[in-house]
């Protein structure tokens, strides 16, 4: 595991406030200076997907230090903060979240002393973007229904998908809505379609948090 990686799985275990915080927040704060910026995304599919991205686009985010973090749920955001914001290791931020979520990260960026944001432009001027839904719908517009259902059917999963939309919950309900909540039926397929709907993707449809988060970055 490259540094940025060990430096990623420290800070995550410092955070979680575990039998291992202490020998991780010292291993953090060594790891630290090899660390340019901390990217704070809510879940593994966030990270995965802008890690793919990113090769797509001839980066490599760790060669650049740039330390992709998941959250696990955005209500963790404040306690991210608090370790590698100013109130802790002070290493520059970015991050990205589902527009649910933003008033989360609103909040927890004021209270930490990054500054205010009201407005969708000045959340983004402090390097934290937002999904329009989620990251899945944000994919789902960007590669079509048809192309998603090619991706589908390339990991070998299009009779599962075609029994999910035979469900009575599921009929009348638009393509893109099944697509979506199809990817979050079993934990992994996130991640897993993250990945592949990136692969798929061309990237003059890039969805634009994305987009604007790898730029900033």
């Amino acid at each position: 595991m490259d540094e940025v990686g060990r430096f990623r799985r420290a800070l995550v275990a410092w955070a979680a406030d575990g039998a291992e915080a202490v020998e991780a927040a010292t291993a953090a704060r060594e790891l630290a200076d090899g660390v340019r910026t901390v990217v704070l995304v809510e879940g593994t599919s966030d990270q995965v997907a802008l890690e793919a991205l990113a090769t797509r686009s001839g980066r490599d985010l760790g060669a650049e230090r740039v330390a992709v973090v998941p959250l696990a749920g955005a209500t963790n955001i404040g306690r991210f903060l608090d370790l590698c914001g100013p109130p802790g290791l002070d290493l520059p931020l970015a991050g990205l979240c589902d527009v649910g979520e933003e008033r989360h990260f609103r909040r927890h960026l004021e209270r930490v002393g990054l500054g205010a944001a009201p407005t969708p432009a000045e959340l983004e001027a402090l390097g934290f973007h937002v999904c329009v839904a989620d990251l899945e719908d944000e994919l789902i517009r960007a590669v079509g229904s048809d192309g998603v259902q090619e991706v589908i059917d390339a990991q070998g999963e299009m009779r599962p998908f075609r029994t999910f939309q035979g469900q009575p919950a599921q009929r009348e309900r638009p393509v893109e809505h099944q697509l979506r909540r199809f990817m979050g039926t079993h934990s992994g397929r996130k991640a897993l379609y993250a990945k592949a709907l990136v692969s798929h993707l061309r990237l003059e449809r890039v969805p634009r948090p994305l987009h604007r988060l790898l730029a900033h970055v």
